[in-house]
């Protein structure tokens, strides 16, 4: 006795969802990654405070990061609110996310096509393709699993708009699509892909007749009218473009010109385009970062991949009786074209988040052609299904294998540096990561490396200095801010660096030098905390507790860390202000978070200065 249709659908869909599930179920033990997971959750204040409305009116009025997307924003603000920062909840919310996305994606094109076994494939394959993993894995990478759930979700209101011309369902298309763009800007092309959709499944064009033997076919329409009727998305889509340009440019993400050259930009998009489609049928050695080339690439590999992107393309149109290739073919194409680089955004040549919803087109391409290939063959099913099995067994195991590599900052980074070269981020993240972990060493080479590979901006020569003096190397953390004075002339990044040299002659004993530089650090920045708190301890070896304490007052406002409050105690305590110093002291214990490491800090600055706690 056979199952009803609509009991094969519901168990399709509960397959596919805990198919899902249990090869992403690795995702459980990954921590966050010091990728923008910091920046996002970790050290973001408004997120960890919760859903507020603060953080409702921040979330839409800021540009931190280069981005704004404030649904993705509040997405993980309730995830803080809900579990903290525990990492489970954060990654099992992207996973639920995703598999969603999945079971949706196998409803729309089983709706729109009528054919349940190629739509289900097609979903599988995007559950379980690991180049997928990053967008899922990734804490911060939230907004591409949720974008991508309004996007389908715009896309499924459509369908059923085309087919029963009812106009609510238009505006749930519209509001979609723009709680969409809300989580990231990535879905700015569904207008396009709606025209892509009127030619396939749909086939409302002109040039085509309606779909056959589908509930409520669509009426055919004119081109013309088919684009006029988008208009509110193509408004939603150019307004959103321009607000993404701003944040990006405000956030100083977007490479000029004299940066990445429009010629080396063209180079990357031909290859870059074929590098995503290698990377869909051979996914391997997949990294978060693939470095952008630092010299110009082959021209037989330029020009290889023009010819190859051409070649296909006038295939497709030549074969214009099989729509779904069209359909399929420039879905991949045309939903790639805002990440491709022609605006050139960050440091990557390409990256694997970006393929989240371009290989949908790919995959419909793919399944359908060898579909109709296998029922001109008369290929039995059962060898069709055993097939699909085996290869979504295969994608699966990758994936379960990938999401490992997404374990914890030192894991993803090695990993990296094992499957790329010249990855100067990877070096960078790496240092970054056995520095958090007591391995100074091992992080001083992997710093020096990245250094080595890109020119460091100031800022990462000062933080770099901080590191080095944090690890008893002050000779080396004086050539870092030396070079920051060279590079820069921001006032407050020359205060800083000026401050670091002080710090790094304060520790070698020679303290007319530091006080010296102190001295500079304060003159161009007066807030500078470190250079008043390095006059501060000289003051105090001199033997002027009342100047240090002056001092110490403003670093202390300025800068109300652990070891200032300490110091400011110390100071207090030398100037005969014993309750005010009991009182500082108290405040510290009590706000401390390693009281022990602050009192170890403090009382290597006095230390320094041959000095004593009191």
């Amino acid at each position: 006795m056979s199952l009803p249709r609509e009991k094969h659908v519901v168990i399709s869909c509960l397959l596919l969802a805990a198919v899902t599930l249990a090869f992403y179920n690795p995702i459980v033990r990954n921590q966050f990654v010091d990728f923008d997971d910091l920046s996002y959750i970790v050290k973001n204040n408004h997120v960890l405070g919760g859903v507020t409305w603060t953080t409702v009116k921040w979330a839409f009025t800021t540009f931190r990061d280069g981005n704004w997307h404030p649904l993705t924003w509040l997405s993980h603000a309730l995830d803080c609110q809900i579990f903290h920062l525990n990492p489970i909840g954060h990654h099992y919310n992207s996973l639920l996310l995703h598999a969603a996305c999945a079971v949706l994606l196998f409803l729309l094109f089983r709706r729109a096509t009528g054919l349940t076994w190629p739509s289900l494939v097609v979903a599988a394959l995007f559950a379980l393709h690991p180049v997928n993993v990053e967008s899922v894995a990734w804490a911060a990478e939230r907004k591409n699993v949720l974008s991508m759930l309004f996007f389908l979700l715009a896309l499924y209101a459509y369908d059923s708009y085309a087919r029963t011309g009812r106009r609510y369902l238009y505006w749930l298309v519209t509001a979609s699509f723009a709680l969409g763009l809300l989580a990231k800007p990535q879905i700015v092309t569904l207008p396009f892909v709606l025209l892509l959709w009127d030619y396939w499944p749909l086939q409302r064009m002109d040039a085509g007749s309606a779909a056959q033997g589908l509930p409520a076919a669509p009426t055919p329409r004119s081109f013309a009218y088919l684009v006029w009727e988008k208009w509110p998305l193509f408004v939603l889509a150019a307004a959103d473009s321009i607000v993404t340009v701003i944040a990006q440019h405000a956030g100083s993400s977007v490479r000029t010109l004299s940066e990445v050259s429009v010629s080396a930009r063209l180079q990357n998009v031909f290859v870059s385009y074929v590098r995503y489609i290698g990377k869909a049928f051979w996914p391997t050695r997949l990294v978060p970062l693939y470095p952008r080339p630092v010299s110009s690439l082959p021209a037989w590999q330029v020009l290889g991949s023009a010819a190859l992107l051409l070649l296909v393309s006038a295939l497709v149109i030549r074969w214009r009786d099989r729509r779904y290739l069209a359909f399929g073919w420039f879905w991949f194409l045309g939903t790639l074209i805002p990440m491709i680089g022609i605006v050139t955004v960050g440091e990557q040549a390409m990256a694997d988040r970006y393929a989240y919803l371009p290989y949908i087109g790919l995959f419909v391409a793919v399944v359908w052609a060898l579909g109709e290939a296998a029922s001109k063959r008369e290929i039995r099913g059962a060898w069709l299904a055993g097939f699909a099995v085996l290869l979504l067994c295969v994608l699966g195991s990758l994936t379960y294998r990938q999401l490992g590599y997404w374990h914890d900052n030192e894991t993803l980074w090695r990993y990296a540096l094992s499957v790329t070269e010249g990855n100067y981020t990877a070096h960078s993240n790496l240092a970054l990561a056995l520095a958090k972990e007591g391995q100074p060493e091992e992080a001083l080479y992997h710093f020096h490396r990245a250094k080595a590979l890109h020119k460091y901006p100031a800022v990462q020569l000062l933080a770099l200095a901080t590191y080095e003096l944090h690890v008893d190397r002050p000779q080396e953390a004086m050539e870092e801010c030396n070079a920051a004075l060279r590079d820069t002339d921001d006032p407050k990044l020359q205060a800083a660096a000026w401050s670091g040299l002080g710090q790094a002659h304060l520790e070698l004993r020679q303290y007319d030098q530091a006080t010296e530089s102190y001295q500079k650090a304060v003159r161009l920045n007066p807030d500078d905390g470190p250079a008043l708190t390095g006059l501060a301890v000289l003051a105090l070896r001199q033997g002027h507790p009342d100047v240090a304490v002056e001092q110490l007052a403003h670093a202390v406002k300025v800068d109300p860390n652990d070891v200032n409050v300490l110091l400011y105690a110390q100071a207090l305590r030398r100037a005969g202000r014993a309750a005010e110093a009991d009182s500082a002291s108290a405040q510290v214990q009590k706000i401390s978070t390693d009281l022990g490491q602050a009192q170890f800090d403090a009382g290597q600055f006095l230390a320094f200065v041959g000095l004593k706690p009191l």
